[in-house]
């Protein structure tokens, strides 16, 4: 299983500032209304646009995604994005997958070397 660590603290500055240049607001370690944290989260106004995790190792990868996809949901969040930097079929054919497709929550994993032009492309979308 091939993967490299995730400079997590580099990553979140640049997806920040590439929010905060498209007119978005970027949270880091986000204060959910049950006091859980969300590593990342892009909002524009009060609209809760994205909810970003970020996992380096693979123990346990299908209980933390699935913990983060419950701490999305019940703080609003109808998106999340987990990066990733291992293989990212963990959601395929698996419970864990259907029960967050079951919260309403759309989740994408994502390699670390994708995420900022993923970002960029999905806020672009939501602008024009």
């Amino acid at each position: 299983m091939e993967g490299f660590k995730i400079k997590i603290k580099a990553l979140t500055e640049e997806l920040s500032k590439t929010a905060r240049e498209m007119g978005f607001k970027a949270v880091k370690e986000f204060s959910t209304r049950d006091g859980a944290r969300i590593d990342l989260a892009i909002l524009k106004e009060n609209e809760k646009i994205l909810a970003i995790e970020f996992e380096n190792s693979y123990k346990w990868i299908k209980q933390r995604v699935l913990y983060n996809a419950i701490k999305a949901h019940r703080d609003g969040f109808n998106r999340l994005w987990v990066v990733y930097p291992f293989n990212n079929k963990l959601l395929r054919n698996s419970w864990v997958g259907g029960f967050i497709e079951e919260l309403g929550v759309e989740i994408e994993v994502v390699h670390p070397k994708e995420v900022e032009e993923k970002v960029r492309e999905l806020l672009a979308s939501l602008v024009g």
